[in-house]
């Protein structure tokens, strides 16, 4: 710590991002082993977080992060989506098809910016907004697969039919940006994605990987 830092605030902040990397939650007494301080260091640094709804505790006394959390997150859309912005008008126009970033919003996959390109006769309409499960389409797909692989590279989702009666997809994770979990994908009309589709959608998604970090 220096003398222009905060120490209650490095230690707030350092809370919630031990926080955000446990599914389960920890108790006072785990956070304060992991911070080295105190458990009334502790109480106090929750109760203060909790009173901005940052952070959370159940009924068993263990603190999660809050629903606060959520909507800080949201103001950051704008920013993530200019970063991605050149890269998507880029993967638009190569491959003549709707390009797409997707983020994790709570459970579901959530189209934060999506670019159409300019010389087709038509395209796949998408939405900034649009939202399906993780689970559905070739975007959040691709975002499972870096989950259930974190170490290693999955490469380019391909689906077909999944979120459109005749639209096929495909998607590859972002990969090595911290705190956020989000995929950089292509949907069209047709009934097979072109072979040379998925490697350059595996390029977009490197761009935006690195614009972001």
């Amino acid at each position: 710590m220096t003398a222009e830092t905060s120490q209650t605030l490095d230690r707030g902040l350092r809370v919630l991002k031990l926080l955000a990397d446990t599914d389960h939650g920890l108790t006072v007494t785990e956070l304060s082993q992991k911070l080295g301080v105190n458990r009334t260091v502790v109480y106090r640094l929750l109760a203060t977080l909790e009173q901005h709804a940052l952070v959370r505790r159940d009924l068993g006394g263990r603190a999660r992060v809050g629903l606060g959390v959520l909507r800080l997150g949201r103001q950051v859309h704008p920013l993530v989506r200019e970063a991605a912005l050149p890269a998507l008008r880029s993967l638009a126009e190569d491959i003549g098809a709707t390009a797409h970033l997707t983020l994790v919003d709570g459970g579901e996959a959530l189209a934060v910016a999506v670019v159409e390109p300019t010389w087709t006769d038509y395209h796949v309409a998408y939405r900034a907004g649009f939202r399906h499960p993780l689970e559905r389409g070739a975007a959040g797909k691709a975002i499972l697969a870096a989950r259930r692989r974190p170490a290693a590279d999955p490469g380019c989702i391909l689906t077909h039919g999944e979120l459109e009666a005749g639209a096929c997809g495909a998607a590859a994770p972002l990969l090595g940006v911290t705190g956020l979990e989000g995929s950089v994908g292509v949907v069209m009309l047709a009934d097979s994605v072109p072979e040379r589709v998925g490697p350059r959608v595996m390029d977009a998604a490197r761009e935006v990987a690195e614009a972001l970090r």
